[in-house]
């Protein structure tokens, strides 16, 4: 599997779990999103899977990405974990991926508590996956291998785990969906502010946007220069406001240096991790708390 350093290690764990060869590409350094330049460089006739995220809101390139993973036969999975409701050039995220994945996280812009949601473009695929979710049952007599057994019977084909999002946390994503417009719009409210009132200080850098796209901002990724990111996320953390760091490279991680991955693999993404800090960024985020979140910023760069 070819993937970003630059998300939670869960992206490449599952793979690494069922036995994959991870390949870590480089991502873009105004996104944060994987360079489709660096997959192709990456990818091998033996890859199965590109697997793109969604940085921070803002769509990957999946229009350059789709032509990359099919040429050399892989699938292309976007995991849109902060991108519920985002569009990219007039398509809603679940629209272009062979697969998308979704996060209903508690801190992600819709929520279930707990659990996720998959969809696909390829009908095929879905009913693999609807099945991998229960244990990789197989119930319908015209699939199954030996249909004559019983009324009782029923077969696994692949195997498969329990996925099951009980039903008392569906009805809260239900809910929650009614009002994902307004979370976006108000997603994009403080993101426009923080633009807004940030954009004259020294000594960081703003989010860029991608033209095309109309992203449900779920991050503000700023970037703090001059090596100053941890002085500041420690003031900022003294002052009460719980910034944080989005994310540690993925192979940086113990587990995956066990494996014999070194730093310096990806250093667009290493770069970007050393001046990364997430401000506060949630719908429920009152305009007085974001003027705090402001000022201290400014207080500690001045």
């Amino acid at each position: 599997m070819v993937t970003t350093p630059m998300t939670f290690v869960a992206t490449a764990a599952t793979a690494a779990q069922l036995g994959a060869e991870i390949v870590f590409a480089d991502v873009e350094d105004a996104t944060a999103n994987i360079d489709p330049d660096s997959v192709a460089s990456a990818i091998t006739p033996s890859t199965r899977v590109v697997a793109a995220v969604d940085y921070a809101g803002q769509p990957a390139d999946l229009d350059a990405l789709l032509p990359i993973a099919h040429g050399a036969g892989a699938l292309l999975l976007e995991d849109a974990a902060h991108s519920i409701g985002s569009v990219s050039r007039s398509r809603p995220v679940g629209s272009i991926a062979d697969l998308t994945t979704f996060s209903f996280f508690p801190t992600k812009n819709l929520t279930t508590a707990e659990g996720g949601a998959v969809v696909s473009t390829d009908p095929a695929l879905l009913e693999r996956v609807r099945r991998f979710k229960l244990h990789g049952l197989v119930r319908d007599r015209d699939l199954q291998r030996h249909p004559d057994e019983g009324g009782w019977h029923q077969e696994v084909h692949e195997f498969g785990l329990n996925y099951r999002l009980p039903d008392v946390l569906a009805a809260l994503g239900s809910s929650q969906l009614t009002r994902l417009e307004r979370f976006k719009a108000r997603r994009a409210a403080i993101f426009d502010r923080y633009v807004r009132e940030l954009s004259d200080l020294d000594g960081i850098r703003l989010p860029a946007r991608v033209d095309g796209i109309d992203p449900t901002w779920h991050l503000f990724a700023l970037r703090v220069l001059d090596g100053r990111r941890r002085e500041v996320y420690t003031a900022m953390r003294e002052r009460g406001i719980l910034v944080q760091v989005n994310y540690i490279p993925v192979y940086w991680h113990p587990v995956f240096e066990d494996l014999g991955y070194r730093r310096g693999m990806c250093p667009v993404a290493e770069r970007f991790y050393a001046e990364e800090l997430s401000l506060p960024m949630f719908a429920d985020l009152t305009d007085d708390d974001q003027s705090r979140v402001i000022d201290a910023l400014r207080e500690i760069l001045s």
